[in-house]
């Protein structure tokens, strides 16, 4: 079927990009009219800070429960100078003004004094935002926030409270482009080559974004949600096309037709992306068996970029093919050159250097001026293929083999070491304390930590539920031990839900403020032990049911839920790699080690990522300081990493496969198989670790982690695994790398990824395969 599809698009080439520019005209248009409403919230599943916010909805209107901000403001001459007063309270006038926004001002109302620091020198009004603003809605109030602050001398004015921060499209994928270009051109040593892969992933990268932003509106979809869908897109459109594109050259090579080599290239390495794209989609859609709608958008929002590339590289790239037949094999100088200028202007956009944009008018100069200077549309001279045997692949595969015992124990041993900082992982979610300094949110942040102190950034609400009338005298003493446990810093006296009667209120609101910051270990310990101790033996006696509830307590609460059912996930995607590969390659032993080996590589990159941004090694090189890992994170690198692995594995053990079905030789065909995917393998890591690894210049601590984390784990995957690991392991298991007993070969699907073409098997191949 792939390759009927492949033939009809080769066929119909304006027919199908019609189709592609139809679809993302209708996908922008509706994007763009209906707009984005990415929510960065999280419901919290049945847990005591659930609770605490159902009571807070009950009995306080919902004080504490939604997202807040903060207007943080610092005046050299104190916060009660007249004409600072009579600025603040205007802007606290015109936000109060703004639907949705509801100003608590230091200067008025009950608790006000408690707003105000030690020195009246540092205040903050609190911001409390409608449930019914989307995260888009609040970023946009706090950018019109940040513009109406009024400029006085001596004053500062910050607008705190992450639902509050601006948020910036990220720009540094077109470094990865840039590079992008220049690998691939290395890899094909064609220009026209080169742009393929490239305009299939931008294409379904522009359509995929576009839908997400759609079905935000529809479901929770988080803000960063469009950084890993770009991030991802790019990385897996480039390669599937690389694959394709690699496949149809040497179609070419081997005399065919172009569009008899694009049915070849779709049959077979097409039915390569789909297993894999297939793959990667399910594995992220498995998140959903977690059960939180912010998992399973981040989820879902990932899967939908990474189907629609996929379905770009099976349908977009054969019409391209179509347009450009044998020229793929054709490059001009000028077009050399031009392309050259066009990477370092996607340089500029993506460091934010300006100046390198005059690449552009110089690469379009030489497209349309080139083809008329003779030495210019002279082809580039084509690199002379080189027997396989002389390849430093080949060479190096057999260095591996001749010695696979201490090359295996060498790389398990480095993967090993790498892998060890995973065993202190702290899950939790890292505070506005991370953003960058430049930034008004941190700026806000460190105003409240200087004015009063590093906890009040992540106040703790208790609520506390009245059974029985007896039950308020147990209050003084609650706030008593309160008072005295370790780490608190500060307790508000009682505050009653009905201010007419406090007497007769059926719950009461307490608020304490740690010693720590929230994403300190120790704050995390303090809500332990006040649900566990402090508060059980300060209420023993009564039938006050009291709550720890807030943003801290609540994702103390969601990092514990993740970690309970991190293991049941982890568990599922590996069992359904296992499965597919076992199907794949009718072998036993080639996924139990596809499976080891994979998760070896990924427990280095956890190992990295812990060192990086939880103990804070090399924080002032990437901008960040040490802090928790946000919860998700393990899951949607094992999800992605997993899947993308599977390309090269694949890609690579098919190979293997198809050599040692031809010869019977389990030895050659690992040299053979390794060597005539060396390059491609290479070139589709390479684009992949810079295309992640540029999103470490993301200001966005998340999105950092996210592209550091995938980078690291595909150049290990590449590296150590493809190209230590596996020609040492198949070295060592020989002709037992394939085998399967007979009852299980007879029970699961057989799956061709190579398609007939190329793995229809030879008469020597039973001989040689067995049971």
């Amino acid at each position: 079927m792939l390759a009927s599809l492949g033939r009809w698009s080769f066929r119909n080439p304006w027919l199908i990009v019609a189709g592609w520019v139809l679809a993302m005209v209708a996908v922008f248009g509706s994007a763009g009219t209906v707009g984005a409403a990415f929510d960065a919230a999280f419901e919290i599943p049945d847990s005591e800070s659930r609770r605490g916010f159902d009571a807070l909805d009950t009995h306080f209107g919902g004080f504490g429960s939604g997202q807040t901000g903060s207007i943080v403001f610092r005046s050299d001459a104190g916060i009660d100078d007249p004409e600072v007063r009579a600025a603040m309270e205007a802007l606290f006038a015109e936000a109060d003004a703004i639907e949705g926004v509801t100003v608590t001002s230091p200067y008025e109302g009950v608790g006000a004094q408690t707003q105000v620091s030690s020195d009246r020198t540092i205040a903050f009004a609190s911001v409390a935002l409608s449930p019914e603003l989307d995260f888009t809605e609040m970023s946009e109030i706090g950018v019109d926030l940040l513009e109406q602050r009024p400029e006085i001398a001596g004053l500062q004015v910050e607008i705190g409270g992450a639902a509050l921060a601006e948020f910036e499209p990220p720009e540094t994928e077109f470094i990865g482009l840039s590079f992008a270009v220049v690998v691939l051109i290395i890899a094909f040593g064609s220009v026209l080559a080169m742009g393929l892969p490239i305009g299939v992933a931008v294409a379904g990268v522009g359509v995929g974004l576009g839908l997400i932003t759609l079905i935000s509106n529809v479901m929770p979809i988080p803000d960063f949600a469009t950084s890993i869908g770009a991030m991802i897109g790019l990385g897996v459109g480039i390669d599937y096309a690389l694959f394709i594109v690699t496949r149809y050259r040497e179609g070419l090579h081997d005399g065919l037709a172009p569009e008899d080599a694009t049915g070849v290239a779709l049959d077979t390495a097409g039915r390569a992306v789909i297993f894999a794209g297939i793959t990667v989609v399910i594995s992220l859609l498995g998140m959903l068996i977690i059960g939180l709608p912010f998992i399973t958008g981040m989820g879902i929002g990932a899967s939908i970029t990474v189907a629609v590339t996929m379905i770009a590289s099976v349908t977009l790239l054969p019409a391209f093919l179509g347009f450009a037949g044998e020229r793929v094999e054709v490059t001009p100088w000028y077009a050399l050159v031009g392309a050259g200028f066009i990477s370092v202007a996607l340089l500029g956009v993506g460091l934010g250097f300006p100046l390198l944009l005059v690449g552009l008018p110089i690469a379009l100069v030489f497209f349309l001026v080139g083809r008329w200077i003779p030495r210019l549309k002279n082809r580039v001279p084509q690199r002379k293929p080189v027997p396989v045997e002389q390849t430093l692949a080949y060479r190096w595969s057999r260095l591996i083999q001749a010695r696979p015992w201490a090359w295996l124990a060498v790389g398990t041993a480095l993967l090993l070491v790498l892998a060890a900082p995973a065993l202190s992982l702290r899950m939790g979610f890292s505070d506005e304390g991370n953003y960058p300094e430049r930034t008004t949110t941190r700026q806000a942040y460190d105003l409240l930590a200087d004015g009063f102190g590093p906890g009040f950034n992540g106040p703790l609400f208790l609520t506390a539920e009245v059974g029985a009338a007896a039950d308020r005298d147990a209050l003084p003493a609650l706030v008593a031990a309160l008072e005295g446990a370790p780490g608190v810093a500060a307790v508000a006296p009682p505050f009653p839900s009905d201010q007419a009667r406090p007497q007769d209120s059926a719950a009461y609101l307490i608020q304490v403020i740690p010693e720590t910051s929230p994403q300190d270990e120790a704050t995390s310990t303090l809500v332990g032990d006040l649900r566990d101790e402090v508060i059980p033996a300060a209420v023993t006696g009564s039938t006050l049911e009291v709550s720890v509830t807030g943003l801290v307590a609540s994702n103390i609460d969601f990092t514990g839920y993740l970690t309970g059912r991190i293991v049941l996930f982890f568990g599922a995607v590996l069992a359904l790699s296992f499965l597919l590969l076992m199907a794949v390659f009718r072998s036993l032993l080639v996924p139990i080690k596809a499976v080891i080996m994979n998760v070896l590589s990924i427990a280095a990159a956890y190992g990295i990522v812990i060192a990086i941004f939880q103990w804070g090694w090399l924080g002032s090189l990437f901008g960040i300081e040490g802090a928790p890992i946000e919860p998700f994170i393990p899951m949607m690198m094992f999800a992605l990493v997993f899947g993308l692995s599977m390309d090269y594995e694949v890609f690579l053990l098919s190979r293997i496969k198809e050599q040692f079905d031809r010869t019977g030789d389990p030895v050659g065909s690992v040299a053979d198989g390794l060597a005539s995917t060396a390059r491609v393998i290479t070139a589709a890591a390479a684009i992949m670790v810079v295309v992640f690894g540029s999103f470490v210049l993301e200001d966005d601590r998340i999105v950092k982690l996210f592209g550091t984390g995938l980078a690291l784990a595909i150049l290990l995957d590449a590296t150590i695994v493809r190209m230590l690991l596996v020609p040492a392991t198949m070295e060592l298991l020989g002709r037992r790398n394939w085998w399967l007993p007979a009852w299980l070969d007879r029970a699961i699907p057989v799956i061709h990824v190579e398609g007939s073409t190329v793995l229809a098997p030879a008469p020597a191949a039973d001989a040689a395969g067995g049971d």
